[in-house]
């Protein structure tokens, strides 16, 4: 398909836009290249940091009518994390870029997470000239070796010509099978040597993802479902790969008529509402409760869903208990029988997989399950949540996380967005919150778990979703990391509500250091900032909340503000908590 083109008769006229692709021209610069192929592939946002080595491309940014939002940030970090989230609720590939030398190996973090998390984002680092390599210029580095490591695709481009092929190729391997994100190098001279007209085209279909899903064979998913229906205990843990693919529909139709239950990951919150009948809610390490982990400890056969098995979901490997049998259903082959032993492993996305098995049952009648999954939960939905609301409805000092997580539960609209950094937050939310919906309402960066993750990567998910009502979650810690963003998130006058949870340390490791090493501190605590006053000073409607009785109005007043908000809560400290994370449970 043809590139759109500007033919705005006004611009033909200005000598300044005279390397736009124009009537009669043969060729455009690399950078006005690179701008017109994220056209091509349908990209809307970029979220970056200017830089000497950026000058071309942000002048071809301007000189070209894309219809792409650029979105300033204050750092690169910031900007991966933004494209992170906006890929997490569009289903759209996010787009980061950034300078040489620091913008390069701060934009890092971003790539890695999106990788293990299965998420489209392209970060795009421009490069001193290829002409200056080996000469000690300022800002180099090796990018090429930097990145590969952390990818799924990676290329820097040695020449203008290549740009068009290398962009498609990206976008080919960022949303095709397991999503993952890539990385393009863009040195400063080959953003202005010459590119062929001819080669500015694109494919939209990999603007998202997963493109060109691939389905099951017919004989897996039988054996599948035999093995299901043999079972007396059956389990289905879903990963993020469920919502990922849209397959939450499908889900919901095979879970209702087996009546089986259905668990998920911290990633994988979404599959099902959380209100759902067949909803268990979070199992493991990180977000699971005893109740919940009955369950996995309880089953004889396990169903992983776009789910890999990792350390958090299973404990640390601690369940399934030797003997479960398990069948295995993702887009990636390399999950396969790489833990546990796999009695029937399904590659295919997961939409596709769930239709399949949907369809087989409806064409046999004698394959009927039911496995009287909903008073078993209910049965256990009580019992955690007799424990939970005791401990919101105190009164006691410093303010416990449980009345936050229920006064948000209660005042929040039910398509409300939750984005939480991987600390203090994490687990309270993944326990405890009940998500009214399914599908992506709540992020989470648990892939390698980043502080400072959720300030930015909310206006990234506003910028995705800008109707629906996004609220940041994050400790003091993590809020010291990305403070800054607070200028950009005023100046794009983005409505969102930050809720920092304030008890001046890093709370999961003083919580580690009670737990596992008998209570020897070091090094872990910090002054009290006042996090409301900082936030004020950005222009950010802020309140600083220290009794539990405080905490619902300011929220209410937050939530109908047009601006962004922010509430410094001053909480319990976690090592002093009763936090659903399984190995501070005994």
């Amino acid at each position: 398909m043809d590139l759109p083109v500007n033919t705005d008769s006004e611009n033909q006229n200005n000598p300044s836009t005279s390397s736009q692709v124009l009537p009669g021209e043969k060729s455009v610069s690399g950078a006005h290249a690179m701008v017109h192929m994220l056209q091509g592939h349908g990209v809307k946002h970029i979220f970056g940091l200017c830089g000497d080595t950026t000058l071309p491309f942000y002048d071809a940014m301007l000189e070209i009518d894309h219809g792409i939002t650029h979105v300033l940030t204050r750092d690169e970090r910031s900007a991966g994390y933004m494209a992170d989230a906006y890929a997490r609720v569009t289903g759209r590939v996010g787009v980061c870029e950034g300078p040489s030398g620091g913008g390069a190996t701060y934009i890092l973090p971003a790539l890695i997470e999106a990788n293990e998390s299965a998420y489209a984002i392209l970060a795009i680092t421009t490069d001193v000239s290829v002409s200056s390599y080996g000469k000690y210029p300022l800002t180099q580095v090796d990018q090429d070796r930097l990145m590969q490591p952390l990818t799924k695709w990676n290329c820097v481009i040695p020449q203008a010509g290549l740009i068009p092929r290398m962009v498609r190729e990206a976008f080919r391997a960022m949303t095709t099978g397991r999503p993952g994100s890539a990385h393009i190098g863009l040195p400063y001279d080959v953003q202005h040597d010459p590119v062929p007209n001819e080669e500015l085209w694109a494919d939209k279909r990999f603007g998202t993802f997963p493109a060109l899903p691939s389905g099951p064979r017919q004989e897996d998913i039988e054996a599948a479902i035999e093995a299901i229906l043999s079972a007396k205990r059956p389990l289905i843990v879903c990963g993020g790969g469920v919502v990922i693919a849209g397959a939450e529909a499908e889900l919901a139709r095979l879970a209702e008529r087996l009546n089986i239950p259905v668990a998920t990951s911290v990633s994988g919150q979404g599959c099902l509402a959380s209100t759902h009948e067949n909803c268990v809610g979070v199992v493991g390490s990180n977000g699971g409760t005893p109740q919940t982990w009955s369950m996995m400890e309880n089953a004889d056969l396990i169903v992983f869903m776009g789910c890999r098995a990792g350390s958090t979901t299973t404990a640390r490997w601690t369940a399934p208990l030797p003997g479960t049998r398990i069948v295995h259903i993702d887009s990636d082959p390399m999950v396969m029988g790489a833990i546990y032993k796999t009695e029937v492993p399904v590659v295919s996305d997961l939409k596709l997989a769930l239709a399949a098995m949907n369809a087989c049952l409806d064409a046999d009648c004698s394959l009927i399950g039911d496995f009287d999954a909903r008073a078993q939960i209910a049965e256990l939905k009580v019992e955690k949540f007799a424990g939970f609301f005791q401990r919101a409805r105190t009164l006691d000092l410093p303010i416990r996380p449980e009345r936050v997580i229920a006064d948000v539960m209660e005042i929040l609209p039910e398509d409300a967005i939750l984005v939480s950094d991987p600390g203090t937050t994490c687990p309270y939310i993944g326990a405890y919150y009940e998500q009214q919906n399914s599908g992506r309402h709540i992020i989470t960066p648990r892939a390698h778990g980043a502080l400072g993750y959720s300030l930015s990567a909310a206006l990234g998910a506003w910028f995705g979703r800008p109707d629906q009502k996004i609220v940041a979650f994050m400790g003091d810690g993590s809020f010291g990391f990305t403070v800054g963003e607070l200028e950009t998130v005023t100046r794009c006058r983005a409505p969102i509500t930050f809720i920092v949870m304030s008890n001046s340390n890093f709370g999961w490791i003083k919580a580690s250091q009670f737990e596992d090493h008998d209570k020897r501190y070091y090094n872990v605590d910090f002054n009290r900032t006042d996090h409301a006053a900082v936030a004020s000073a950005y222009g950010v409607k802020s309140w600083r909340v220290e009794r539990p009785q405080d905490f619902a109005p300011a929220l209410r007043e937050a939530v109908r503000h047009d601006g962004p908000t922010l509430i410094d809560v001053i909480c319990q400290p976690l090592e002093e908590s009763a936090a659903p994370v399984s190995r501070w449970m005994g």
